[in-house]
This record gives C-alpha cells, sequence and structure tokens, in this order.
C-alpha cells in the first residue's frame, strides 16, 4: 500500500463514519444554556441567538466556555458574578454587554441601587467619563424595566 492510498482511505473512512457525541461538549453546553435560563429568567438571550445565526463558532464558544465552564464554576454566587461583571464592562465603557449583564443581575436579585454603587465605584478606576456612561446605560435599562412594568 501506498501512503497516497492509506491517507485516502483514511479519509473516506472519517468521512462517512458516523458522528459521534462529544459527551463534554454536551456537558460544557448544557451547563451554559442552564446559565443562560437562570440569568435570563428562564428565556433565551436574543444577542446570543442572532449571534449564532451569522457566527456559530463564536456563540457556540460562549455558550461551552464562558458559561459553561467559567460562569458555571462554583465560588462565586450569581449575585456577586453579576455585580463583578457590571463593573468590568462599566469599567471597560462596554455599554452594551453591561446592559445585558446589569438586567441580569437585576433578574437574580441585585437591587437598582447595588447596580448604582458599582457605577459610583467605576469613577474611583475607570474615571467619570466611564461612569457617566455607565449611569446613562443604567437609566435606559430602569426605563426599559419601569415601562414593561418589571419592578426589578
Amino acid at each position: 500500500m501506498t501512503m497516497k492510498y492509506v491517507i485516502a482511505t483514511a479519509v473516506i473512512i472519517a468521512a462517512t463514519a458516523p458522528a459521534v457525541a462529544d459527551p463534554l461538549k454536551s456537558e460544557r453546553r448544557q451547563r451554559g444554556e442552564a446559565v443562560v435560563g437562570t440569568l435570563n429568567a428562564g428565556k433565551s438571550q436574543p444577542a446570543l441567538e442572532a449571534l449564532r445565526q451569522e457566527f456559530p463558532f463564536l456563540a457556540d464558544a460562549i455558550t461551552d466556555y464562558a458559561l459553561g465552564d467559567v460562569w458555571s464554576r462554583p465560588g462565586l454566587d450569581p449575585r456577586t458574578r453579576q455585580l463583578a461583571t457590571v463593573a468590568v464592562f462599566a469599567a471597560l465603557g462596554n455599554r452594551t454587554q453591561m446592559k445585558i449583564h446589569a438586567g441580569y443581575a437585576l433578574n437574580v436579585g441585585v437591587a437598582r441601587d447595588d447596580l448604582k454603587e458599582v457605577i459610583y465605584l467605576t469613577t474611583v478606576h475607570a474615571g467619570f467619563p466611564r461612569a457617566i456612561d455607565a449611569a446613562q446605560t443604567l437609566i435606559e435599562l430602569f426605563g426599559e424595566r419601569d415601562r414593561a412594568g418589571e419592578s426589578r
């Protein structure tokens, strides 16, 4: 047998072999989806699902790694994890992600006043411009929730 024949045969066998589910990936995906359900009050996450349409690899990586491996770790309760995440996105000036995670924070029981304290703290570490942007983001989120009749 030539090497070319061996390689061609291996390619054909691999291409026609039935797909085998990766149990680790499946567990990671399930943990990631459970995290989304917890944070988003049992609903799917619209931004993640929109991303899944055009960038499925990125959406899968977020679900499997960020949510399934990191967010599902023991050690921090969902409330603390959300407060830390809101603080990071506020300091980075990432208003879109901050708004999503501030909404999650409200969903897991963080009070509006606690989110405001995070923004006040942002002035010390990231400066007033970032804190002002973050405050405006919370004002938008609170207004949307008030209009929707959501007290938290």
